[in-house]
């Protein structure tokens, strides 16, 4: 695919992307509000894994798929619709605890039907880096894009943990935060314009989808030693997936912790990753790949290892290890 980025593209995207992440915080702050609301509700890990697993299910199923819709629709519709459609789910929310019903089966089938909408929301996002940022910026960009999503990440448990202490007795008013956030990212995306994909490139795969996707599979087994690093991210994705999966269960049911406890937790988990984006921002060429690769999943398995071995109620050493296996992160991208 041609690159179309200029500098004015570039310009356009940063408008586009700060619009992001004031949706991004609006979800961070939702996503904790809920599952907070039925570890409250019913007081049980299982329901929380099924919750987390049903919200991004979606995602695992359909992902793959939104890239191949990503480069034949309208980007900025698309874009649009799913953030639409994502702020219709929470809005749907608000009704239901509005008039007072609250099954938590309910609350797990919306939010997993969010879940769906999230699924197309971010790879389009995705995909249209390459078209508006010029390619000397990417990898900068992609560090401060880190950056800026630790932060907001972190402050997104924070303001979640303050919005419950204000509003122990009904969540109503924190879900609105989502539909505002909704508002505000919705303004840049529709003043800005979205460079089209250019379709020449494309000929022979344009009447099908299936082909497509099969030249996207067949692409990452051609090139050396990519199936390998995927199935290593795979499978590392897939061994700490539970730590945040079971993140708010483990630090109020196993450790007694407060809903302030649980906010400094999270806070600290996306404070790693904070700190390890500022310095993928400042170092811009990575030597060494495999040794940063191998040094960095040890001390990612050190902080699992330091927060599952806790004392009850030691919430400096939880943080700590979450801080540890969040901070190489974002080293670990440029590497991949």
């Amino acid at each position: 695919m041609e690159s179309t980025a200029t500098a004015q593209t570039f310009t356009n995207y940063i408008f586009f992307w700060s619009g992001q992440l004031f949706s991004l915080l609006g979800s961070s702050i939702v996503q904790f509000v809920l599952i907070y609301w039925i570890f409250d509700e019913t007081n049980s890990m299982t329901m929380v894994s099924l919750a987390t697993f049903f919200s991004f299910l979606p995602q695992f199923i359909l992902g793959p798929l939104a890239g191949v819709f990503a480069d034949r629709w309208n980007r900025k519709v698309l874009i649009g619709l799913s953030d639409f459609c994502q702020a219709l789910t929470t809005l749907s929310l608000i009704f239901l605890f509005f008039f007072n019903i609250r099954q938590v089966w309910l609350v797990i089938l919306i939010n997993s039907i969010r879940g769906v909408f999230q699924a197309f929301h971010w790879p389009v996002v995705n995909a249209i880096i390459p078209l508006m940022i010029p390619k000397k910026n990417l990898s900068r960009m992609n560090g401060i894009n880190y950056f800026f999503t630790g932060l907001v990440n972190t402050m997104g448990p924070i303001i979640a943990g303050i919005l419950l202490v204000l509003f122990p007795n009904d969540i109503t008013p924190i879900l609105w935060v989502d539909v505002l956030t909704f508002l505000i990212a919705i303004i840049p995306l529709l003043l800005i314009k979205i460079p089209p994909i250019l379709r020449k490139v494309l000929p022979e795969h344009k009447r099908s989808y299936f082909k497509e996707f099969i030249v996207g599979f067949k692409a990452i087994i051609i090139v050396p030693g990519l199936l390998i690093l995927l199935f290593v991210a795979t499978v590392l994705n897939f061994l700490g997936n539970p730590f945040s999966t079971l993140m708010i269960p483990y630090v109020s049911g196993t450790h007694s912790g407060t809903v302030a406890n649980l906010a400094i937790v999270l806070a600290s988990i996306q404070a790693g990753m904070f700190v390890g984006a500022i310095i993928v921002v400042i170092k811009k060429v990575w030597n060494k790949k495999p040794l940063i690769i191998f040094t960095g999943i040890l001390i990612g398995e050190a902080g699992h290892l330091i927060l599952a071995l806790a004392p009850p109620q030691n919430f400096i050493m939880i943080s700590i290890g979450g801080f540890m296996f969040a901070f190489i992160v974002p080293l670990l991208t440029p590497c991949f």
